[in-house]
């Protein structure tokens, strides 16, 4: 009764306008009370802090900065060698596999189509088909920021407005082609592993999704929005370096092309990982 009142509610809240009070929130600079929320969070969700380059919360002037903490660079080393694609996040392995006629999985019994997920972009489904993917899911209490599985030369950037129900375990299991409803930011690289897509998926109390090239992604106009860089100025992110952060909690989902790459044996959904580890090996 009471999961169903939740689902109930991502339908009837102005999910819009919690995000945008919850974003003024942790933006405030609200001195005894902010560092009040930021200990009760640490409390509640068992954050590690020892992990965080700065520890004490009193360092951390609004629940943002708090938020999108950076590790200290030892606790994060990335794994073998650059033959290999590393997890480019903490968090869990909500589902993963093969791109099955243009399906993939959400959640047992809930499948979503890749042209939905990206947009209609008939050019990059073609790209994808047949290859495989990885959803992973960031918990309130990981780590939010986001690296690059491998080195990429960043080749385009597509911003899709849509909604923001929450992507916990329970909303995935439930609502419909969630990932290929919400708000999210497509960015696909060109890599020595073939075309990679990271998929920043928004959430409900999201308050923005941000990329270290241009900052907070949104279009101002409310539509579908691409930008195309140029290969004579390639911008190239090396492998495990950051490439954005969510501020507040979501999804990233890999999209890999067909007969590159393996995801590793390991990997299994449910799988709690942390940024740096084996994920994936050429074919």
């Amino acid at each position: 009764m009471f999961n169903g009142l939740k689902l109930a509610l991502q339908y009837l809240l102005p999910k819009y306008a919690l995000s945008r009070l919850a974003g003024w929130l942790a933006e405030c600079r609200a001195g005894l009370f902010t560092q009040w929320l930021i200990r009760a969070f640490i409390r509640y969700y068992r954050v590690d802090m020892q992990e965080a380059l700065l520890p004490q919360p009193s360092s951390y002037k609004t629940f943002n900065e708090f938020f999108t903490r950076h590790l200290r660079p030892e606790v994060r080393p990335m794994s073998g060698d650059d033959a290999g694609l590393v997890v480019p996040v903490d968090g869990t392995i909500s589902q993963l596999g093969c791109i099955d006629e243009g399906r993939l999985v959400q959640a047992k019994g809930h499948d979503y189509q890749l042209d939905q997920l990206l947009a209609g972009d008939t050019q990059l489904v073609k790209t994808f088909q047949g290859g495989q993917f990885a959803t992973l899911y960031l918990s309130p209490r990981d780590y939010h920021r986001v690296h690059m599985p491998c080195d990429g030369v960043l080749q385009q950037m597509i911003y899709v407005p849509g909604a923001r129900f929450s992507v916990s375990p329970l909303t995935t299991q439930q609502v419909p082609n969630l990932f290929a409803r919400n708000e999210r930011v497509i960015i696909i690289f060109e890599t020595a592993f073939g075309p990679v897509a990271q998929i920043l998926v928004g959430a409900a109390i999201v308050g923005s999704i941000h990329v270290i090239w241009a900052g907070k992604v949104i279009s101002w106009a409310g539509t579908i929005t691409q930008w195309v860089y140029s290969p004579e100025e390639p911008l190239l992110l090396k492998r495990g370096s950051e490439m954005g952060y969510f501020k507040l909690g979501s999804t990233v989902i890999n999209l890999f092309a067909p007969n590159r790459l393996s995801l590793a044996s390991h990997l299994v959904c449910g799988q709690t990982i942390k940024l740096g580890e084996s994920y994936a090996q050429r074919v």
